[in-house]
């Protein structure tokens, strides 16, 4: 069973990223992660790090606050 609070994390970097024109794979480079990692974040399937959560973040032009 997944967590909820991740699998909302996850749709909310989707969301985020398909308002901004991204493909996964284009978030994923920004944010120096691997494409297939970024879509177990984006399905929820992975508790990242705080340290991720900014490069995402970064990569996004947002603030970490406005992915949790």
């Amino acid at each position: 069973m997944k967590d909820a609070r991740l699998v909302a994390f996850g749709q909310k970097i989707r969301e985020i990223r398909k308002s901004k024109g991204l493909s996964q794979e284009a978030l994923a480079d920004i944010a120096g992660v691997d494409r297939s990692y970024m879509g177990h974040i984006e399905r929820g399937e992975k508790n990242i790090t705080l340290t991720k959560i900014y490069q995402i973040a970064e990569a996004l032009n947002v603030a970490a606050s406005k992915l949790l």
